[in-house]
């Protein structure tokens, strides 16, 4: 399977309806089997077989995965913090990007445009593990100049919508 291609490389990509059918489908359940996708969609299990592997192929679909409940993994406790760094480290943001997701506790980081560089999503097992976060991994490391934690609560997820609805 080819890697999809980085954000700022990718190109709008023109879909079919068979294809947001397939979209919209794999969005609900990802295990869909291959003859039940097809008969949604209403073409061949080999067609339907083929035109996935496609959307991979175009970065459409970018991957399969197990969406875990971080509590399920003794880590209940979820915030984002949006990271400002310093000035003078703005060309080592993508090496900066890259620790982070390296880091056990952190599930998502966003580049983003703004007052803040970065938002990073992450997960620990209560309020000590998300103080020695920030103050180990964040406040502690050269580049930033600020963080500011915001706990979340409750994540209420939208169904993905592929612009056909």
């Amino acid at each position: 399977m080819a890697p999809a291609a980085p954000a700022n490389q990718r190109h709008s990509v023109v879909l079919d309806d068979i294809d947001h059918i397939l979209l919209d489908e794999l969005a609900r359940d990802g295990r869909m089997t291959n003859n039940a996708l097809a008969a949604a969609a209403g073409i061949a299990p080999s067609t339907c077989l083929g035109r996935v592997r496609a959307l991979v192929e175009r970065g459409v679909i970018r991957g399969f995965h197990a969406d875990i409940d971080p509590a399920a993994l003794g880590r209940s406790l979820q915030a984002m913090i949006s990271v400002r760094v310093h000035a003078n480290a703005r060309p080592q943001l993508a090496e900066f990007g890259e620790q982070l997701s390296a880091l056990d506790e952190v599930l998502n980081v966003y580049f983003i445009a703004g007052a803040d560089d970065y938002l990073v999503h992450v997960a620990t097992a209560d309020t000590e593990g998300l103080r020695l976060f920030v103050l180990e991994h964040l406040s502690a490391h050269p580049a930033v100049a600020r963080t500011e934690t915001i706990l979340i609560f409750e994540h209420v997820r939208p169904r993905i919508r592929t612009g056909r609805d």
